[in-house]
């Protein structure tokens, strides 16, 4: 470990778990009515895009944190292989999307948990996170993988429950999963092109249930021998995950049909109260906020280590930089990142929040892919992996609902103009 760098001491397993962590979260309990009600019956085939820009998405981020296994993640990479501008550009919209989301999640875990008062629960939770990320990253990885096998072992409980023959029928029906196309507010909102941008919108929608593994890349610094584990975690995180929600997906979709899941707040508590019982439908929303918690977890950690990244470069306060204690643990990152998402949690209206994550996200992978295809050894001739991903990822950020194209932009332009501004002062 180079003096005020952090340890290698996350093996393949560790590594799984946070990207598994990042990704069961709350997203596959709360996306599926939003996207249906954006593609009505064909959701699935919006799952698909989503999955096949994801797989992109991670093979490229896999490639590249195989050459540059250092803390910070796609703005490493965009550094090294675009330039400053566009590492920054990476980190500015992996930062603010992912405090979003933060602050989203914490605010499910409270909608869940504690109907009502979903904002001061929310506020425990972020700072409950925040302390456990202060004691070190392998209490975080432990935590991760207890939620993880918790929320797992009950999404497969309730999959199992509806194809379990009751009063000489199963619960769910194939039919409900084949009928349908795009539903009302697909024509509505869309009109001429409905189906297909309905499609899209859904892919992008989905996509923000899926971004989370890059989070192993952005604790490339302290996996051990990067080269290696990190692809493979990677990989191995998003067929897990692919797999869970393809089959969540088919389950939500048999069970309730697509007007019931485009009119359900809570589309997976509804399945569980059908397939399960009205008295066990609370076991659900016990665990989509402990999905919650694990995500926000995780995603403290990413945050925290991309700051970290930023700050050695100057992009953020240098004391951000600052490792500490004999777990080195970047405190200071981590704490500043917690007391920004309370700011969020206390005065925003988080409606938009997602949207913005998403904007941000997709953004964020874009430059991933941009990086990837200076790779010439990793990729066939035309590097179709990373120029599928590319295409995908702007794609589904310019389909997005307007106000979040819209607000996503003008957070992002902020972050440009000031690095014109430093670049100018020569601070840069």
């Amino acid at each position: 470990m180079a003096p005020g760098g952090l340890r290698r001491t996350l093996g393949l397993s560790d590594a799984v778990t946070v990207g598994l962590g990042a990704m069961v979260g709350a997203g596959v309990f709360a996306v599926w009515a939003p996207a249906v009600r954006a593609a009505g019956g064909l959701v699935l085939p919006a799952l698909a895009l989503a999955a096949l820009v994801a797989v992109c998405n991670a093979l490229s981020s896999a490639a590249l944190a195989a050459r540059h296994p250092s803390a910070g993640g796609t703005y490493v990479y965009g550094r090294e292989r675009l330039g400053p501008f566009w590492g920054y550009l990476a980190g500015w919209c992996f930062v603010v999307g992912k405090t979003a989301s933060c602050a989203a999640m914490a605010m499910t875990l409270g909608s869940y948990l504690v109907p009502g008062s979903a904002r001061p629960a929310a506020v425990v939770a972020v700072l409950a996170v925040t302390a456990l990320n202060l004691l070190g990253v392998h209490r975080s990885v432990r935590a991760s993988r207890v939620i993880v096998s918790v929320v797992g072992a009950a999404l497969l409980g309730v999959a199992v429950a509806a194809l379990v023959p009751r009063d000489g029928r199963t619960p769910w029906d194939a039919a409900l999963v084949l009928g349908g196309g795009p539903g009302e507010p697909v024509g509505t909102v869309l009109g001429t092109g409905g189906v297909v941008l309905g499609v899209l919108q859904a892919a992008g929608l989905l996509f923000f249930a899926f971004a989370g593994y890059a989070r192993i890349a952005t604790l490339g610094e302290e996996i051990e021998d990067p080269e290696r584990v990190i692809p493979r975690a990677v990989v191995i995180a998003l067929s897990v995950v692919l797999g869970l929600y393809l089959l969540v997906g088919l389950v939500v979709l048999g069970v309730l049909g697509a007007d019931g899941t485009a009119a359900s707040s809570a589309p997976v508590a509804d399945v569980a109260a059908l397939v399960w019982g009205a008295d066990l439908a609370w076991v659900v929303r016990v665990l989509a906020g402990v999905a919650a918690l694990g995500a926000l977890l995780n995603l403290l950690l990413g945050i925290s280590r991309t700051s970290l990244a930023m700050a050695r470069d100057g992009h953020l306060p240098r004391a951000l930089a600052t490792v500490s204690g004999s777990s080195a643990v970047p405190r200071a990152a981590e704490l500043t990142v917690g007391v920004v998402v309370l700011v969020v949690v206390l005065v925003a209206d988080l409606r938009g929040a997602i949207g913005f994550s998403s904007f941000g996200v997709l953004l964020y992978y874009a430059v991933a892919n941009a990086a990837a295809l200076t790779l010439r050894r990793e990729w066939a001739p035309g590097g179709v992996v990373p120029v599928v991903g590319l295409t995908g990822c702007l794609v589904l950020a310019a389909t997005l609902p307007t106000p979040s194209v819209l607000g996503g932009t003008l957070l992002v332009g902020a972050g440009a103009v000031g690095y014109a501004v430093r670049a100018r002062l020569g601070r840069v």
